[in-house]
């Protein structure tokens, strides 16, 4: 359910829980056929995103997701290894996208690898997104293979953000 107004909605950022994993995987959907489709062929766009969010996913949901949420509302996604430095899931409804939210994400996860003691971040971006990583300081111009968990194999661009103090 989307509210009336999204423009005038304001967002919050908290850890995911179980009940989040259909929208998250909606959202994933959304954005990923609203904002891939002119990087990416729709069948491999399809084979992507098809299906319904799996055990698999809705636990990874529960233990590493963080959510925005706008009036109740899930928004956005996104998640990080502070193992790995690795941010993934970076995703926003479409319907709620330019309004901030997933460059609030990244800061938001960026804060978590700082206190977390990283000295990187790391992330595989769509062909499409790239530019926006960039504006947030990731750096990375190189195409390279990306195996999604489904067995899935599309162009990325791998890309790292130094962090300092």
């Amino acid at each position: 359910m989307v509210p009336k107004n999204p423009e005038a909605a304001r967002f919050t950022i908290r850890k995911a829980v179980r009940a989040d994993a259909d929208a998250a995987w909606e959202i994933r959907r959304a954005a990923v056929m609203s904002e891939c489709a002119s990087a990416y062929p729709l069948d491999q766009l399809e084979q992507w995103t098809g299906g319904t969010a799996s055990r698999a996913f809705a636990d990874a949901v529960e233990e590493r997701f963080l959510v925005a949420t706008v009036d109740e509302h899930v928004a956005g996604t996104g998640m990080i290894d502070f193992e790995t430095g690795k941010i993934d899931a970076i995703f926003v409804h479409p319907v709620y996208m330019k309004r901030g939210i997933g460059a609030a994400m990244m800061l938001h996860l960026e804060t978590l690898a700082r206190s977390h003691g990283l000295q990187e971040l790391k992330l595989d971006s769509t062909l499409n997104a790239a530019p926006f990583y960039r504006a947030l300081g990731f750096e990375g111009d190189e195409i390279a293979q990306y195996h999604s968990p489904r067995g899935l194999t599309m162009d990325c661009v791998p890309m790292t953000k130094r962090l300092h103090g």
